[in-house]
């Protein structure tokens, strides 16, 4: 095969798809490089169809990180890729919802893409690269996929679009969008942003439109040069029961069925009414091949009518007009001995989502592409069998799982205050216990009430709404909080989540030809924004902001600042020094090399004498300030006089008294304690005591620490505080978590 490449221009950088190196033997492959990052994409399949599909489509996509490609070796044991990470799964994803409506109606072999990086080049992620190389390797396949598509990656840096960005334009970037489509219409959006307004995701999604028409006409000019003979795929077999079906329904009965109210109501009663008719059209003879046909002709009648009922009377299937929003409840603080808690119910869906607080010794660390990324806001989302009343084996999170709960995490997290502002590690879990449509947006709100059940303080809450749409010709139907029926046989399945200042997150899936006209996606958000608003109203009437104080059972975080030099003192040698005040207070302790020393606890006696340890190690001497202290060595000069552990001062014997002192042995003993003031600290680090000052700021009431006025008492008397403070938990510093204390 002849090598072929084809390019295009973004700005200074430079777009490439090649084809006719690589992996040969597949049906379809091709290199898709941007600057220095280059990813391959394979297509496979097999020559016939599966049998007994219907009108599914077997395809697999599989992306998978190569961490040699940007230079590295893999972390773990192993050192080597394993089973596929979050992001290779929520990349897979993306890809799959772009390609999969693109196939030849009637298609139905076991069809396999894989994707993978050769190189990276720490600028330029795959994500937007794999589904344009994924649209590329099928055109020039002969699979029948005719229409190319491409993503894009869409960011806001400084108010401009940018379209591509760079890994640190994302990070600065208040907008990250995924967007795939084709030269006629988006597909996909996945996606969010720093409380964004609907106007500007419009003007986004435009904007990344413009580009991807570009990658498509690339891949029409690669495939008009290097693209092989198309399969022939026959027509889905007209079903000729369907004007039967269509002749026979008593449309008054099946009404009553589709109207009635619940669920699993509705679905026995429409299942009891297909039966009667089926066995009546049968006559009551078994016939397992026409009954299946007949059952295939109903749901295609059901599809038409249930369509039919929204355009022309605006009623769903639940009775709800198309704006309505389903009842909702909301229970917050539900159980005793979590962080924080809510049970959210919107009508036949149901979330359960709790809270918990962690150290830095929680955080997660993902060995991704890119290096090693800390994340310590984590929203993980369970949906288990029974929760739509089904059997399954249990598992580990699947596909579905995991980007509904990525879904929800980018929802939240613009509104997660930063480390600075609240020390915690944060895992937030959504257990599914009833799902009748969009249970993914039942996740995020029940995650907002849950974050300000836990006395987490985030910006503002969260809520998220699923919408639908039923378009034939030039008649519309748009639909608030749509039911899984509705998202079956919709034409787009939208999600919005956001405060009410703007959008968060967004995830679009279209369905028809010919896209969406700006003016309905314009009214499909400012709906998306009226129900939005709604369901904030609801949780405001549960829980108006976040609670004062942290929960009860979540760990107290207090945090100090040191001397980055006493760190290596604080640990110790091997690290004996700091596994010794672990081991005696009970209490987690993180170091960080700046000289932050975070210490947690849930019970604030222990942390408080971790405080008091820890400051005994790494306090330093402040000039003017009296300490209590300890001879440690006598000269003729003087007095070398330990003020707290580790750090010495010298007492010249001018200054042991207010007269003249002939030997220092007259007024000092070994191991005596007494108060010295700290006169001085030279460039060098020397500390120049005076106990004599400090006796007359006995007689005198000086100032102490924090501007109190030290007690007149002899010094015999005094009760030492190492370090000098004063406070009733011994602990100075300053730490910023004194604020998360309850009591």
């Amino acid at each position: 095969m002849q090598a072929e490449r084809v390019e295009l221009q973004i700005g200074d950088k430079t777009l490439f798809i090649e084809t006719g190196v690589l992996a040969r033997q597949a049906a379809g492959s091709v290199v898709v490089g941007y600057e220095e990052t280059i990813i391959l994409s394979t297509v496979s399949a097999e020559d016939s169809p599966r049998e007994g599909l219907g009108d599914f489509l077997p395809l697999t996509v599989d992306y998978r990180d190569r961490i040699a490609a940007a230079g590295r070796i893999p972390g773990g044991f192993f050192k080597r890729e394993t089973r596929p990470s979050d992001r290779e799964t929520l990349i897979s994803r993306l890809v799959d919802r772009s390609v999969r409506p693109m196939f030849a109606e009637g298609y139905g072999n076991e069809t396999q893409v894989i994707i993978h990086p050769l190189s990276f080049d720490y600028e330029h992620d795959t994500e937007m690269l794999s589904i344009t190389a994924a649209s590329a390797c099928l055109m020039i396949s002969p699979l029948p996929f005719f229409t190319p598509l491409a993503g894009v990656r869409v960011g806001r840096v400084g108010g401009q679009l940018v379209v591509n960005p760079t890994l640190k334009q994302v990070a600065e970037s208040d907008m990250n969008l995924i967007v795939s489509g084709t030269e006629d219409s988006l597909v996909m959006v996945e996606g969010g942003g720093s409380e964004i307004s609907e106007e500007d995701l419009v003007a986004a999604l435009e904007f990344a439109h413009g580009w991807v028409k570009k990658l498509c006409a690339m891949q029409k000019d690669l495939a008009a040069r290097a693209g092989k003979t198309k399969m022939e795929v026959a027509a889905p077999a007209v079903n000729e029961d369907e004007a039967l079906i269509e002749q026979r329904v008593d449309r008054a009965k099946y009404r009553e069925a589709l109207l009635t109210k619940g669920k699993h109501e509705r679905s026995k009663a429409i299942k009891d009414y297909r039966k009667t008719l089926i066995t009546e059209i049968l006559g009551g003879v078994e016939d397992a091949g026409r009954a299946a046909s007949l059952k295939s002709a109903f749901e295609a009648f059901q599809a038409r009518f249930v369509r039919h009922m929204i355009l022309e009377e605006g009623l769903r299937a639940d009775s709800r007009g198309t704006k309505d929003i389903r009842d909702i409840t909301i229970a917050v603080d539900a159980l005793p001995r979590t962080h924080g808690s809510a049970l959210f119910t919107r009508g036949e869906t149901q979330a359960l989502v709790t809270t918990t607080l962690g150290t830095g010794q929680d955080e997660l660390m993902q060995d991704r592409l890119e290096g090693k990324v800390i994340r310590r806001f984590m929203l993980h989302y369970n949906f288990p069998p029974f929760c739509v009343g089904e059997v399954k084996r249990l598992s580990g999170p699947g596909r579905r799982e995991i980007g509904h709960g990525a879904l929800a995490e980018r929802a939240i997290e613009p509104v997660v205050p930063t480390q600075e502002q609240f020390p915690y590690t944060v895992r937030v879990v959504s257990e599914i216990l009833e799902s009748n449509g969009s249970s993914s947006m039942a996740s995020v709100c029940g995650a907002s009430l849950s974050l300000m059940d836990a006395g987490v303080p985030i910006k503002g809450a969260v809520a998220g709404i699923a919408m639908g749409l039923v378009k034939e010709g030039d008649r519309v139907a748009i639909l608030s909080d749509i039911l899984g029926m509705e998202d079956a046989l919709g034409d787009m399945d939208f999600k919005v989540a956001g405060t009410r200042n703007g959008i968060t997150a967004v995830q679009m899936d279209i369905k028809i030809e010919g896209g969406l006209a700006v003016d309905i996606m314009r009214q499909a958000l400012e709906q998306a924004r009226e129900g939005r608003m709604h369901i904030l109203n609801k949780m405001n009437e549960a829980l108006s902001t976040h609670r004062s104080e942290l929960n009860r059972n979540a760990p107290r975080i207090h945090t100090i600042k040191i001397n980055p030099e006493k760190v290596g003192a604080l640990i110790g040698p091997g690290g004996k020094v700091i596994r010794g005040i672990v081991a005696e207070t009970g209490c987690q302790i993180d170091i960080e090399d700046d000289g932050s020393v975070i210490i947690a606890s849930t019970n604030g006696d222990q942390l408080n004498h971790a405080l008091r340890l820890v400051n005994s190690i790494t306090q330093e001497a402040v000039p003017g300030k009296i300490y209590m202290g300890t001879v440690k060595r006598i000269v003729d000069f003087g007095a070398f006089i330990e003020i707290f552990p580790g750090t010495e001062g010298l007492c010249h014997i001018s200054e042991l008294a207010n007269y003249r002192v002939g030997s220092v042995n007259d007024v000092l003993s070994l191991g005596e304690e007494l108060l010295v003031k700290v006169l001085e600290i030279d460039p060098s680090g020397k500390i120049r005591l005076s106990r004599r000052e400090a006796m007359a700021g006995e007689e005198g009431g000086e100032e102490g620490e924090g501007g109190e006025r030290a007690p007149r008492r002899p010094s015999g008397d005094r009760e030492r505080r190492p370090g000098g403070h004063r406070d009733s938990r011994g602990g100075g510093g300053g730490g910023r978590g004194d604020r998360f204390n309850r009591r």
